[in-house]
């Protein structure tokens, strides 16, 4: 059976499994989503209103035996940028939805009658739309529970909790991975989106799929073993992510001076030790959790990790940097414990830890909280936000809206989203992908942390301009190119230092559909992905101005080092001639 495009109008609640265009038969993952999301969005809608759309879409790669393909694409305009949004994650959504067939699942439209919510079932042949509302007001976990015991646990579940009902815009959609926890289609606000659409959960049935085929079974199976060995085999994806996890960053980037405290004012962190990954590893073994596991099936870096308490007791998993460091640096909590805390509660209300977590550390200049009150910043969270209080609703808008709201000037968003764990005056190279991608401030967008400090693909002085907006350009056009793969970012690594990597890559999509790419074609994709998100943010109203890193960033000093972000203007837009 020949994939299909799976379209949903809740307006109606009608759906339709329609023949994919031949102009979308050779994308995936964010390439179709971005494609899709321009075809057929009017840049200028409200992105919580009937005219926005969420496109779901797996990557060329997901549902095969290839190693780390397990990730899916969302698309909508971004309630939270006012621009084009792909998010992406792991779990077990790419690889049941590939191997159904579903090359996108497009929702549109919105329910007359808003008073309730409603669930999405996708299966081979149908999708059925149901009211639960006995499911409003519940948050991921109960959702979970009560899909995986209707479904006898032979589903994908994906899922928004309260702050999403409210269409709050540090809202995530969630995906259950397969452990039974969650990961999230992070950024963007994108669970206001699904909260607008009157959306509690979707699933997918993972138990009618058949297993994808290949044009050439032997080639693949080649390819993915050269692929896989380069994986294991690199220093950063075989070695250091697979022990401490993206946790391992805070010590590299703390004495980098790239490490942002206190609300962007420091480069590095007097919590740095007691917040590390080596210090989080040394918690986990002790107390009998998992120092590595995979957010997706077919993981061979297994960054992953199940962190439990002084007792043994479960905390939390899948333990990232990114939110260690926005609350352990930028909020000034050196507990690990009180972190892993309010990571679980986090994924439970379904909200984006870089952005919820920026917004507090925000807070501290408005005089919400003081720094380092793990206790405040939980009661916060589990209390205001999670009950939608004025003070939550406002903390919910992100960090932005509250500084707008408070009359701040050192506000650290691009496009009014977060900067997230790398200081872009210290990062110059990750600076400009902050102030260049259509996304925000999006770390994943091309990820020059990579050269700049961790020398992978070579090294350009993090410091220096020289070099850094050709670095984040290959970067972000790498990416959107590995983004439509369903491949993990972190495969970034040995494809910048291993030259047998990337060519196996481009052979498995070869083998996988019979066609005869090569690594510039793969690029070039890349290229037009980047162009077609540009034209839609322009189209929707943003501007070169928007390509600006925060105005504090620019006269001041940031310690240890002293830097400032002294890029021209005409230095930043040089990013797009190509």
């Amino acid at each position: 059976m020949a994939d299909k495009i799976y379209r949903v109008n809740m307006n109606d609640f009608s759906f339709k499994i329609e023949d994919v265009p031949s102009d979308w038969m050779g994308l995936g993952g964010r390439g179709l989503t971005s494609t899709i999301v321009a075809a057929e969005v009017d840049p200028e809608c409200h992105p919580l209103g009937p005219n926005n759309k969420m496109v779901f879409a797996p990557g060329l790669l997901s549902g095969t035996s290839a190693a780390n393909s397990g990730r899916s694409s969302l698309g909508a305009k971004s309630p939270l940028t006012g621009g084009i949004k792909e998010s992406n994650v792991g779990g077990t959504i790419a690889g049941i939805m590939a191997k159904l067939g579903v090359k996108a699942l497009i929702i549109e439209g919105i329910p007359e009658d808003d008073s309730t919510f409603y669930h999405i079932h996708v299966s081979r042949d149908s999708v059925k739309i149901v009211a639960v509302p006995e499911l409003v007001g519940k948050n991921n976990y109960f959702v979970l529970d009560a899909m995986e015991e209707k479904y006898n646990k032979k589903v994908a579940v994906m899922t928004i909790g309260r702050p999403g009902e409210m269409k709050m815009l540090v809202s995530n959609i969630s995906v259950r991975d397969p452990k039974g926890k969650l990961r999230s289609h992070g950024r963007g606000g994108l669970g206001a989106v699904m909260g607008s659409k009157k959306i509690k959960c979707i699933t997918v049935d993972a138990e009618s799929y058949k297993e994808v085929t290949y044009a050439d079974a032997s080639k693949f199976k080649a390819s993915s073993k050269i692929f896989t060995k380069a994986l294991q085999e690199n220093p950063i994806s075989g070695e250091g992510l697979p022990a401490f996890g993206t946790n391992v960053l805070v010590n590299i980037i703390n004495e980098a001076g790239g490490l942002p405290s206190r609300n962007f004012r420091d480069g590095s962190s007097e919590n740095a030790e007691a917040i590390c990954g080596e210090t989080m590893a040394e918690n986990i073994t002790e107390r009998g959790g998992s120092t590595t596991h995979g957010c997706h099936a077919g993981c061979v870096i297994q960054c992953s990790q199940t962190y439990n308490d002084k007792d043994g007791n479960y905390l939390t998993s899948g333990f990232e940097y990114e939110m260690i460091w926005a609350f352990g640096a930028g909020l000034g909590i050196k507990d690990l414990d009180q972190i892993a805390k309010i990571d679980a509660l986090m994924d439970d209300l379904g909200v984006d830890a870089i952005e919820l977590g920026v917004t507090l550390g925000l807070a501290v200049d408005a005089g919400i909280i003081e720094y380092g009150d793990g206790i405040k910043a939980f009661d916060l969270i589990n209390e205001d936000i999670s009950n939608g209080t004025p003070l939550g609703r406002v903390l919910g808008s992100g960090a932005g809206n509250l500084g707008k709201l408070y009359g701040l000037v050192r506000v650290p968003v691009v496009k009014n989203q977060s900067i997230p764990a790398y200081e872009p005056r210290a990062i110059k190279g990750q600076g400009i992908t902050y102030v260049t991608t259509p996304m925000g401030a999006d770390h994943t967008a091309g990820y020059a942390v990579a050269t700049n400090i961790l020398n992978s693909g070579g090294h350009i002085d993090p410091l220096k301009k020289e070099g850094q907006v050709e670095l984040s350009r290959n970067l972000q056009i790498a990416s959107a190119a590995i983004d439509s793969t369903g491949m993990c970012i972190f495969v970034a690594f040995p494809a910048l230092d291993d030259p047998v990597c990337l060519p196996a890559l481009v052979d498995m999509l070869n083998a996988r559909f019979g066609i005869a790419l090569s690594i510039d074609d793969v690029m070039e994709l890349g290229k037009k992905i980047l162009k077609t998100e540009r034209a839609f943010n322009i189209k929707a109203g943003l501007t070169s101005a928007d390509d600006r890193i925060p105005e504090f960033m620019k006269y001041e000093k940031l310690p240890p080092h002293n830097a400032v972000w002294d890029f021209t203007n005409e230095e930043i837009d040089e990013f797009w001639n190509f």
